[in-house]
C-alpha cells in the first residue's frame, strides 16, 4: 500500500486537506505514471502554493515577491516523496518582519503535511550572490521557475543568473567536473552496482542534471540520441521505489527491486537492473564526452590569444598526427582522416578502434557515429587484418576501456559481435563480481593484456578472455553454452579450426583450474589426470592458466589470493608434467616453393640478396566484382648466409615503416647440381618468408628494399643511427603515450628441440624490435638457426632457434646467460 499522507474530508480543494487528498488521488491512479504523474503532480503543487502564496503575501502586506521552484520542482520532476526547493523572492522593500510572516504562512503549511521542504528567503541579488559563493545554489537556480507573485522579479533572476553562469562558465564548469568526479568516488557506478543510488552514483540523476548545466553554459552540449529517455527511465525508477517504500529515497536496495519491477511492470528484478543500467549507461558516456568536449574549449580558449600573436591574427589549421591507415590524432582525440573512406573499408571502425586504445586517446563522438552510419559490415570470416585489430584492442590494457563504451554507445560491439546485446548490461548477483557482465568480459581482457608475456598465443588468450562468459546470456550451464557461442564467434572472426578448438576449450574449462584447486585433491592422481585430458595440450594449459588468473582478477578482490594462486600454480606444475609425457614428436620442415627454391638458387649464384614482394588479398564474398583490396605482402628474401642478416633485413624494414606479422628464417636447401656448380668458398643461402604491411601510406618499391639490404649488410648503412632518429621523432606522438606495457620476457624453452637451444622472447611490438633482438643474439655470439617470427595484435612472440659455433645446442648456463642479457637489451 502506498504510504502517503491522508486528510480526511477536505473543507477547500486549495487548501492543505484539498491537496492532501487530491496528491493522494493522482498517486494513486494507475493511469498516471511517469512523466505525466511528475509533471501533473507538479502543476497540483504549483496551484496549491500559488492559492497559499497569494493568500499570505495579501495578508503580510507586501509587494515585490515571488515564490519560485528551484533544483528538481523547478524543473516539474516531483517523485512522490521529492523535497519541494523553493525561494521566497522579494526587492528588498518590504519590512523584514513582514516578509518573515509571508514565508511562515507558506513553509508551516508545506511542513503540516509532513512533507520534505529546502527552503530560503532571499533578494535577488543576495541570490546571486550566494550563487556566487556556492555552485550548488547557482546549479539549482538554473531550473528557477516561477510559481506565483512578482512574475518581473522572477524573469529578472532568472535572466541575471543565466548571465552570470555563462560569464562564469570557465571557472564554474571545471568546479562541477570534480564535484562530479568526487561523486563518482563516493558513491560508485551506478551502471555496476547491485544497490545503486539512482540520484548519487556515477550516470545517475545528478550527472543528468550537471549536463544540463554544461548545455545552458553554451560553452558544449551533450550528446542528445537517448539521453533524455534514460533519464526519465531513472526518473520513473524512482518514483516506483518511492511508492513500493513510502520514503524518500534513492538507493534501490536489494530487498525491494522485485517489488519495484512489479510496480513498473517488468518481468523481474534482473530486468530492472538491466534497464537502470543501460540509462546509466547512456548518461556516463554522454558525461565523458561532454566533459572531454568542455576540456577541449577551455583548453583552446587559453591557447587561442597566444596563437594569434604568433600567427599574426591568422587562424592556425588543427594539426594531424597519423596513427594508422584512414585514422589520425587531432585535438588529443582519435579522428577519421580526410582520406578516409569508411562506407568501402569495413576494417576502419576496428583499426580506429585499436589505434585509439593504443595511442591511450579516446575515440571522437563524430568519428564513433560516422562510422556507426555509414561503415560496411565485416565480411565472413573476417579477414585477418580485422582479426588483429581486434585483438590489439583487447591487449591495449586500461585504454581499451573507454574505446570500448564508445564503440559500444553507437552499436558498433553489438555489430560486430551480435551476441554480444544478450550479455550487455546483464546485472550478476553474486557478490563477489564487481561487474555486469559485458564489462566484466572487458576488464577481463585488460587483465589478460598484463599476462600475455607468459603465453606463446597471446591473441588466443585475449578472444577467450573476451568470450569466455558468453553463456551467461543464455540458460543452463555458463560455460557448455559459452563452448558453443565461442566456437561460432571464433570462426566468425577468422581463426582457423586448430585455433577455435583452443578458445572452445578454454572457455568451456575456464573454471576447471581455480574449482579444481580448491575443491579436490591434488594428491588424487584422478584429479591431475581428468584436467589433463579435459585441457589436453600443454599449450591450452598455459593459455588456461593465464585465463584462469584474469579472470579471478577482473571478479573482484576476493575471488583471487595468494593462496588460490598457489593452489592453481601448483595444479598446473602437476598437470604440465603428465602432459609432458605425451607431447609429440617435432615436426618436419616445410620443403621450400618453386618460387622460394628460385630465389635461393638465384641468391647463390649472385652473391647478394635477391627478394619478391607479393601482395595477398583477401577478397570478400559480397565484393563481386569489385577489386579486393590487399591486406598486406607476403616478402621473401634469399640471401648468402652471412653474419648479420637478421638484424640487417629487420632493420630496413623498420626503416620503411613496414609492420612484420609473420616472418620465418631458416637455411635453403639448394639442389645438389646448383651447390655442385658453386664456389668451393660460397656459403649456404638463407631463405627469409615474411609477410609485411605498411602501417600507414603505400608499400615501398622492392628495388629501394633491396638496395638498402645490400648497404645493411655491407655496412654503408648505419641502421642504429637512422632508428635511433625515427625513435626521438615518435616521442611527441600520441601513439606512444598509450597504456604501459608489460615489461618483454625471454626465456629458454626446456626440451624445444634436440638440435638447437630455443631463445623465447614475449615483447611489445614496435619498430625496430627484430633489429635489436638480432643485434643481441650476433653481440652473444650464437648462431640463430631458424626465428619463428609472429605479431599477435600488439605482442610480438618470437621463438629463436639458436647455437653456438660449433652447431650445437648451448649448455644451459649459457643458454641461460643469452635469454638475460637479451631480455636487459630489450628493456
Amino acid at each position: 500500500m502506498t504510504s502517503v499522507e491522508v486528510i480526511t474530508e477536505p473543507s477547500d480543494d486549495s487548501g492543505p486537506s484539498g491537496y492532501a487528498a487530491a496528491r493522494l488521488r493522482l498517486l494513486q491512479e494507475k493511469s498516471q505514471s511517469g512523466p505525466s504523474r511528475r509533471s501533473g503532480l507538479a502543476r497540483l503543487t504549483d496551484d496549491w502554493l500559488e492559492a497559499l502564496f497569494t493568500t499570505a503575501a495579501l495578508e503580510a502586506g507586501v509587494r515585490g515577491a515571488a515564490l519560485v521552484a528551484v533544483g528538481g520542482y523547478g524543473r516539474g520532476e516531483l517523485s512522490p516523496r521529492s523535497d519541494l526547493d523553493l525561494l521566497l523572492l522579494h526587492d528588498g522593500r518590504a519590512d523584514p518582519s513582514a516578509v518573515a510572516a509571508l514565508a511562515d504562512r507558506v513553509w508551516y503549511p508545506v511542513w503540516d503535511l509532513g512533507l520534505a521542504l529546502d527552503h530560503s528567503v532571499r533578494t535577488p541579488a543576495e541570490a546571486r550572490k550566494t550563487a556566487g559563493e556556492d555552485l550548488k545554489v547557482h546549479l539549482g537556480l538554473l531550473d528557477a521557475r516561477h510559481i506565483a507573485g512578482d512574475l518581473g522579479i522572477t524573469a529578472g533572476l532568472r535572466t541575471a543568473v543565466l548571465a552570470d553562469w555563462r560569464n562564469l562558465a570557465p571557472k564554474r564548469l571545471p568546479e562541477l567536473h570534480e564535484l562530479c568526479q568526487e561523486r563518482a568516488v563516493r558513491q560508485g557506478e551506478l551502471q555496476y552496482l547491485l544497490e545503486p543510488d539512482l540520484k548519487e552514483a556515477r550516470g545517475g540523476l545528478r550527472d543528468a542534471t550537471a549536463l544540463r548545466a554544461v548545455a545552458a553554459s553554451w560553452l558544449a552540449d551533450a550528446p542528445r540520441e537517448g539521453l533524455d529517455a534514460a533519464r526519465r527511465r531513472l526518473l520513473d525508477v524512482r518514483d516506483a521505489l518511492h511508492l513500493t517504500t513510502g520514503r524518500a529515497t534513492d538507493r534501490l536496495a536489494l530487498q525491494e527491486q522485485d517489488q519495484v519491477a512489479g510496480e513498473l511492470g517488468l518481468l523481474d528484478a534482473d530486468t530492472l537492473l538491466r534497464e537502470v543500467y543501460e540509462a546509466a549507461r547512456t548518461i556516463a558516456y554522454a558525461g565523458d564526452v561532454t566533459w572531454r568536449e568542455v576540456n577541449r574549449v577551455l583548453r583552446a580558449r587559453s591557447v587561442r590569444p597566444r596563437l594569434r600573436a604568433m600567427l599574426g591574427g591568422g587562424k592556425a589549421a588543427p594539426e594531424r598526427t597519423p596513427l594508422a591507415e584512414g585514422v589520425v590524432e587531432q585535438d588529443g582525440e582519435v579522428v577519421l582522416a580526410r582520406t578516409a573512406r569508411p562506407e568501402r573499408d569495413a576494417v576502419l571502425p576496428l583499426r580506429a578502434a585499436a589505434a585509439a586504445a593504443q595511442s591511450g586517446l579516446p575515440v571522437s563522438l563524430h568519428a564513433v557515429r560516422r562510422l556507426a552510419a555509414v561503415a560496411r559490415p565485416l565480411p565472413v570470416p573476417w579477414p585477418a587484418e580485422a582479426r588483429e585489430e581486434l585483438v590489439t584492442l583487447l591487449g591495449a590494457g586500461e585504454a581499451t576501456i573507454g574505446v570500448w563504451e564508445a564503440l559500444e554507445a553507437e552499436g558498433l560491439i553489438t555489430r560486430l559481435l551480435p551476441d554480444w546485446e544478450r550479455v550487455r548490461c546483464r546485472p550478476q548477483r553474486n557478490p563477489v563480481h564487481t561487474w555486469t557482465v559485458d564489462r566484466h568480459l572487458v576488464e577481463t581482457a585488460v587483465r589478460a593484456s598484463a599476462l600475455t608475456r607468459r603465453v606463446h598465443r597471446p591473441d588466443l588468450l585475449l578472444t577467450a578472455a573476451l568470450l569466455h562468459d558468453f553463456g551467461k546470456g543464455w540458460p543452463g550451464d555458463h560455460s557448455v553454452a559459452g563452448e558453443i557461442i565461442a566456437r561460432d564467434i571464433a570462426a566468425r572472426i577468422g581463426f582457423d579450426r586448430a585455433d577455435v578448438g583452443v578458445i572452445a576449450t578454454l572457455v568451456r574449462h575456464h573454471l576447471l583450474l581455480v574449482e579444481t584447486a580448491t575443491r579436490r585433491d591434488l594428491d588424487d592422481p584422478a584429479t591431475v589426470r581428468a584436467v589433463a585430458d579435459a585441457v589436453g595440450s600443454t599449450g591450452t594449459l598455459e593459455l588456461l592458466h593465464a585465463l584462469t588468473e584474469a579472470d579471478a582478477l577482473a571478479t573482484g578482490p576476493a575471488a583471487w589470493s595468494t593462496w588460490r594462486a598457489s593452489l592453481v600454480t601448483d595444479l598446473v606444475k602437476r598437470v604440465a608434467a603428465v602432459l609432458a609425457g605425451a607431447e609429440p614428436a617435432e615436426p618436419e620442415p616445410a620443403a621450400p616453393s618453386a618460387e622460394q627454391e628460385r630465389l635461393a638458387i638465384e641468391a647463390f649464384r649472385t652473391g647478394g640478396p635477391v627478394l619478391s614482394l607479393r601482395a595477398q588479398p583477401e577478397a570478400h564474398a559480397e565484393d563481386a566484382g569489385e577489386e579486393p583490396e590487399p591486406l598486406g605482402v607476403e616478402l621473401l628474401i634469399a640471401v648468402p648466409d652471412q653474419p648479420g642478416v637478421l638484424p640487417a633485413v629487420a632493420g630496413v624494414l623498420a626503416m620503411h615503416r613496414l609492420t612484420v606479422r609473420t616472418a620465418e628464417l631458416r637455411a635453403a636447401e639448394l639442389p645438389d647440381p646448383v651447390a655442385a656448380d658453386g664456389p668451393a668458398s660460397r656459403a649456404g643461402v638463407l631463405l627469409l618468408d615474411w609477410r609485411v604491411a605498411a602501417e600507414y601510406g603505400a608499400l615501398p618499391q622492392a628495388a629501394r628494399l633491396r638496395a638498402d639490404l645490400v648497404r645493411a649488410l655491407d655496412g654503408s648503412l648505419d641502421i642504429p643511427s637512422r632508428l635511433a632518429e625515427r625513435e626521438r621523432a615518435y616521442e611527441k606522438n600520441p601513439r606512444r603515450r598509450g597504456a604501459q606495457a608489460p615489461p618483454p620476457r625471454v626465456t629458454v624453452a626446456a626440451a624445444g628441440s634436440r638440435l638447437a637451444t630455443v631463445i623465447e622472447v614475449r615483447a611489445q611490438d614496435a619498430p625496430g624490435l627484430l633489429h635489436r633482438i638480432g643485434h643481441a643474439l650476433e653481440a652473444a655470439k650464437v648462431r640463430v638457426r631458424s626465428a619463428h617470427v609472429s605479431t599477435l595484435g600488439a605482442n610480438a612472440v618470437d621463438a629463436f632457434y639458436v647455437t653456438g659455433p660449433g652447431g650445437a645446442p648451448l649448455p644451459e648456463t649459457e643458454a641461460a646467460e643469452v635469454a638475460r642479457v637479451l631480455e636487459g637489451a630489450l628493456r
